[in-house]
């Protein structure tokens, strides 16, 4: 592994064990096996690496949000939505751990700009679920609220889902999708799953989300 990438998977280790407060130099140049001096030539400044790994993360969630959640009807486009995001955090558990937890180790000009990714991300959730109470599928008075109550449940699944437990990350996600459409009050039984929207969600965080990625 070369030293760049080994800094950054040290980086997305501590930060995400100890926070970005409680990791110091030391520990990141350990982790990564170099001297303090070689990590200063990989790395720039602590804060730096957070937020270079804050921007990789919320670029690939946007990237493929954009691929599943701006065509189609609105439960198509929030199946996929669900099933990105939960798949893509049970792969990548340490990134929302960092994402969700250090933004406020941020200065404000680096707040901004990943506050900016993250709403950007999340108006595509918005737009369908607006759409869908628009066409009279969704029911619900709130949708913001609802939106921000399905990103956080969903993205809970980072913090418990081990892949030895009881459920697949496949069938986890189709549970969430279930739960995901039930809390948007949609009438009448939740409509069988579209193995064809599950299996491209699957392949699309296996593409962006690759096992040996930092």
């Amino acid at each position: 592994m070369e030293a760049r990438h080994r800094v950054r998977a040290a980086a997305l280790e501590l930060f995400a064990e100890r926070g970005f407060h409680g990791t110091g130099i030391r520990d990141l140049a350990q982790r990564a096996g170099l001297s303090t001096a070689t990590l200063y030539h990989y790395m720039g400044t602590k804060e730096e690496l957070l937020a270079e790994i804050m921007r990789s993360s919320m670029d690939l969630l946007l990237q493929a949000a954009t691929r599943v959640g701006v065509q189609g009807a609105a439960v198509d486009r929030v199946t996929r939505l669900v099933h990105v995001h939960v798949l893509a955090h049970a792969a990548r558990p340490l990134h929302t751990r960092v994402v969700d937890d250090e933004l406020r180790a941020l200065s404000p000009p680096l707040r901004v700009e990943i506050i900016g990714l993250r709403d950007r991300y999340e108006r595509l959730w918005q737009a369908a679920i607006i759409d869908g109470v628009a066409d009279g599928v969704f029911h619900l008075r709130a949708p913001d609220v609802a939106r921000r109550a399905l990103l956080e449940m969903c993205s809970g699944v980072a913090r418990w889902y081990r892949p030895d437990g009881p459920l697949s990350v496949e069938q986890m996600a189709a549970r969430y999708t279930e739960l995901a459409l039930n809390l948007l009050g949609v009438a009448g039984p939740v409509p069988d799953l579209d193995t064809a929207i599950a299996c491209d969600a699957y392949r699309l965080v296996a593409e962006l989300w690759p096992e040996d990625a930092a």
